[in-house]
């Protein structure tokens, strides 16, 4: 692949054309607000100049709702020798360009599954989709070297490939993310109107389950509203686990011993499932999830703290796994969860307090 164009610069689009420009990719751009692309290729994503003929890749990042008509605009007029979009729902966006009579030979509908809670050209960062997920839909009757071009531009995007039917796709993610974002801001709504006494309690937990509840709500109805039956689907499951928790906390509060007995295995039950659940999502090397310990440290809320608790870190001879930051309320300070092997939390906690850190146990 030598050149491309990129018809949509948002988050994804963006970072795509930033992954290739930075090997070597020649990327157009091109978006309905001129401004964007402009923003884009001022970051080096690409130029916002008309490629002087055919590009050997045409990507589309627009929402759901557009990737039909902004592809068959871009196959109309032979933009490119291969066709792709970058859309979260897959069996939707193919079947409409199937009622336009489109010849499909020349189209792949792909997902990449990454994100951020932003969104935008200023958001993008070429190194989005390293070690990620990205899903290929090809259809019967798609043709071997757009295939090719999709999975080089996986490759340059430094993804991972994985091939499977596009209504299958959109069960999948309707699962593991559009039902997890609509929860998200369920809980999260819980706080719009709560006792500022009650927010001012918020950890490290709350932090978590809300963090996507902060996503800009235009791009979710759009997502949601080309994938609302299998959604909805899981919706149901959940609503259904949410009504029997309900009757075995309210059983909890029983003076019956045996009802209370029958509340707490239902909530036992909840939680172990959720444990089960929880133990398929794949970790950082690829497996179920690796169970760290936990190195806390005091920090104070000053330029250049974190890069010194990393850089004594790294002296120690420890690799930090994963990190989480609490902030103390209505303080300048928080503290600092780190996270490692269990074979490497007491050196490291040694050599942090030798340096004159506050470790909190």
């Amino acid at each position: 692949m030598r050149t491309a164009l990129v018809v949509g610069t948002g988050l994804i689009g963006t970072s795509a054309a930033l992954a290739l420009s930075g090997r070597g990719v020649t990327v157009h751009l091109v978006d309905h607000d001129p401004a964007r692309a402009r923003t884009a290729a001022a970051r080096g994503a690409g130029t916002d100049e008309a490629p002087d003929g055919p590009v050997d890749l045409a990507i589309v990042a627009v929402p759901p709702a557009h990737v039909a008509t902004a592809l068959a605009e871009a196959m109309g007029r032979g933009a490119a020798r291969g066709y792709l979009d970058v859309a979260s729902v897959k069996g939707g966006p193919r079947r409409e360009l199937e009622a336009m009579g489109l010849d499909l030979t020349g189209y792949i509908g792909t997902h990449p599954m990454s994100g951020k809670e932003r969104s935008g050209p200023l958001a993008a960062t070429g190194d989005l989709f390293e070690g990620r997920p990205w899903v290929l839909t090809p259809g019967r009757d798609t043709d071997t070297e757009v295939l090719n071009l999709a999975l080089e531009l996986v490759a340059l995007c430094r993804a991972v490939p994985v091939v499977m039917d596009a209504d299958a796709h959109d069960r999948a993610v309707a699962l593991v993310s559009h039902t997890p974002q609509l929860v998200s801001s369920l809980v999260a709504a819980r706080l719009a109107d709560a006792d500022e006494t009650a927010v001012r309690l918020c950890g490290q937990g709350i932090r978590d389950v809300t963090r996507i509840a902060a996503s800009e709500p235009r791009m979710w109805i759009e997502i949601l509203s080309a994938n609302p039956g299998p959604v909805a689907d899981v919706l149901t499951e959940v609503a259904a686990d949410l009504e029997e928790t309900v009757r075995a906390l309210r059983s909890l509060q029983s003076s019956d011993e045996d009802k209370r007995r029958d509340g707490a295995t239902g909530v036992e039950d909840v939680l172990r499932r959720g444990n089960a659940g929880r133990s398929r999502v794949p970790g950082k090397h690829g497996g179920g999830p690796v169970v760290y310990e936990t190195v806390a440290v005091l920090i104070s809320d000053q330029p250049g703290e974190l890069a010194r608790i990393f850089a004594d870190a790294g002296r120690a001879g420890v690799n930090v796994e994963d990190v989480r930051i609490e902030h103390a309320t209505g303080q300048q300070a928080g503290v600092v969860q780190l996270m490692v092997a269990p074979s490497a939390a007491a050196d490291l906690a040694a050599a942090l307090q030798d340096r004159g850190w506050a470790l909190r146990h």
